[in-house]
């Protein structure tokens, strides 16, 4: 199977993804506000709530998942021509960073060849049998998430932020573009929102907390969360081991486990609201 059609396709109707129940994008309004961080945790929590999960990174330019998932090396291709899932903790994942030769390789793609490359990673992925897909996006409002939204029908999206005024803004732009682009938004996420320290477990809002639940207020979207700023969470991603997969327990693994909970407990009502709207029409 030739991968990487370089050949600009006709855009296609979204669709389901066989076998995958729910679909969820992970996204941002702007890079360095953790998107990826919550992405790779989200997805081993609910695999640890006996969640069957894939992890899409579909950050073409910068895959990081391979790295923050401690797996490395290269996909394969099945028989029947689909692209193998990599596992890692218990997530089946797919990265352009299993499809390519190098960490170096420069990703020099116009919006066309991203478009593609996005659709293949959907449809020629043997994603097997999901309870969720989640989808790492690249920050910002560009190619990525108008194609993902043309091919994939979204169960929902989340947007991370940090509390920091110039983030919320970017944050804003996001979520009018998922509105437009008729996405469900299921929360947001307040990283880096506050730090714990581990001698007196005294919290401090480093950045003026309470931003995530600003956008919340104001946007009527919900707050899934918050998650502390904590080194651990960094060097647990570098080391390929998620905080939230670490054998020892901790508050910062716990800020995700609860994250996932009211992911899961949005998803549960955006479902019936769907459900509900197929009856009606």
């Amino acid at each position: 199977m030739a991968l990487f059609n370089k050949k600009e396709e006709t855009p296609m109707q979204p669709s389901t993804i066989v076998g995958v129940r729910n679909t969820v994008a992970v996204a941002s309004g702007k890079g360095g506000v953790g998107k990826s961080t919550v992405a790779v945790n989200l997805a081993v929590a609910l695999v640890q709530m006996g969640m069957r999960t894939g992890l899409l990174d579909a950050d073409v330019y910068g895959p990081s998942i391979p790295l923050m998932m401690g797996k490395q090396g290269r996909s394969t291709i099945s028989q029947d021509q689909k692209i193998r899932t990599v596992t890692s903790h218990g997530v089946s994942l797919m990265s352009v960073g299993f499809l390519i030769d190098g960490d170096d390789t420069p990703m020099i793609w116009r919006g066309p060849i991203l478009h593609g490359i996005i659709q293949q990673f959907i449809n020629d992925v043997d994603w097997g049998e999901l309870d969720y897909l989640i989808i790492d996006l690249p920050p910002g409002t560009g190619d990525a998430p108008l194609s993902l939204s043309q091919s994939v029908v979204l169960t929902g999206a989340v947007m991370v932020t940090t509390p920091q005024d110039v983030a919320l803004i970017d944050v804003r732009k996001g979520v009018a573009m998922f509105r437009k682009l008729n996405v469900p938004l299921l929360g947001v996420v307040e990283n880096m929102s506050y730090f714990v320290c581990p001698h007196c477990n005294e919290r401090t809002d480093i950045f003026h907390g309470g931003g995530g639940e600003h956008v919340s207020e104001k946007l009527g979207i919900p707050l899934l969360g918050s998650i502390p700023i904590d080194p651990a969470i960094c060097d647990a991603g570098d080391k390929g081991i998620p905080i939230v997969a670490s054998s020892t327990p901790s508050p910062q693994a716990e800020a995700f486990r609860e994250v996932a909970t009211a992911l899961v407990g949005r998803v549960t009502v955006q479902s019936k609201i769907q459900s509900e709207l197929r009856i009606i029409n």
